[in-house]
């Protein structure tokens, strides 16, 4: 596939500028006068600018751009990158086109290992960014970070577009995970949907309580879609719907750094990014190249191999009085995260891992003789 003809190379006037020696641009490829090689690329940013799901189309202008303005400008990390920038992805001739032209550039370059970052636009296009799963013939869990849930019944794509993805045929979604919500923009009645289908789902006053609770549902996630409009206007005030409540810049980078570090994760998007509402000094976009900083860091600090039988990994035995008997844990010798099995009995509706993540609390629960909630979530979702 020649990716080149579906993208606009970077304008003039942000590879033009002097930056540093040890900036983040000195460090990729990007598409200016040549298309990048993709050989040996790891890490591919992509810039989108159709905002076609949103009444206020003109927000949307220069997005992408304008977060490549400042993470350019950023210095590079510790680790050799091997990222390349292909510009912005041209939109189709309608919105439809559009989510397939997505999946095509989503389903190729992970064909070729490598993970697709997606900037700008409206937050709908992440049923593009799930589309490019489907060819993989296996079951993909995906995380949604947004202020609301987007399962309205009907409305523009933005607000109805996580409904889109769950009716999907055909279906190969395993869990859909919500997270930041807030109460007061939720309709009580898509809360009860979730948890009807046993879909994970964290309001920003329980991710509060216990930050690093959230850190094994990231870590579940195969791709990962982030709506601007969860961090706090404070800090991110470049989204129509921005408001004084909600996750802070560093939870957001935290957030990025996580799902960074993620083995199995293998796309990220950020959406819902106006720049016509941000500050003078375009606050919002330096919050989401950062994200983009920590989420490319986290990626390069990846250690876990995911192969639970090699010496990596430390195997604990827990004993119940009830069924089941035993829960198997596994903790890695490398990074110090924890799973758990979930035992088969060649039943199960679905070919999936069986080995989940966890976090070292629900070992402790196990070994007060209690049932993990994370685990018996796993169950129904399985059996």
């Amino acid at each position: 596939m020649d990716l080149k003809i579906l993208f606009d190379p970077i304008p003039d006037r942000i590879i033009q500028k002097p930056y540093a020696h040890n900036s983040f641009f000195k460090h990729i490829h990007y598409y200016g006068e040549l298309f990048p090689d993709l050989n040996g690329i790891q890490i591919a940013i992509i810039g989108l600018e159709d905002a076609r799901g949103c009444r206020d189309e003109d927000s949307f202008d220069e997005a992408a751009n304008e977060v490549r303005l400042k993470l350019y400008s950023l210095k590079r990390g510790l680790s050799h990158y091997k990222i390349a920038d292909l510009g912005n992805l041209r939109a189709g001739i309608d919105l439809k086109e559009t989510y397939i032209r997505i999946q095509s550039v989503g389903e190729e370059l992970m064909k070729r290992q490598i993970l697709p970052i997606y900037i700008g636009g409206t937050h709908d296009l992440d049923y593009g960014q799930y589309l490019s799963y489907e060819g993989m013939k296996k079951l993909v869990s995906m995380l949604t970070v947004d202020a609301k849930i987007d399962m309205e019944d009907e409305g523009m794509p933005f607000e109805i577009h996580s409904q889109d993805i769950i009716l999907h045929q055909p279906n190969f979604l395993f869990n859909y995970t919500q997270l930041a919500y807030q109460s007061f923009l939720t309709d009580r009645d898509l809360v009860n949907v979730m948890e009807k289908l046993y879909f994970d789902h964290v309001r920003l006053g329980q991710l509060r309580d216990n930050f690093k609770e959230i850190e094994p549902l990231i870590r579940n996630a195969d791709l990962v879609s982030f709506d601007i409009c969860a961090i706090q206007s404070a800090d991110a005030p470049g989204a129509s719907d921005a408001q004084p409540f909600g996750l802070t810049a560093e939870e957001a980078c935290q957030i990025c750094w996580f799902a960074g570090m993620n083995e199995k994760l293998s796309s990220l998007g950020l959406y819902g990014y106006q720049p016509c509402y941000d500050d003078q000094r375009f606050k919002t976009a330096s919050v989401m190249a950062t994200m983009v900083w920590y989420f490319i860091e986290g990626f390069y600090h990846r250690k876990d191999s995911l192969s639970f039988k090699s010496n990596d990994y430390t195997k604990y035995t827990v004993s119940l009085d009830s069924k089941p008997s035993v829960i198997l844990f596994y903790k890695s010798n490398l990074s110090g995260k924890w799973w758990m099995e979930v035992p088969q009995t060649g039943k199960e509706k679905f070919e999936r891992d069986t080995i989940i993540p966890c976090s070292y609390q629900d070992y402790q629960t196990a070994q007060r003789g209690e049932i993990p909630e994370r685990w018996i979530n796993a169950q129904l979702k399985l059996y």
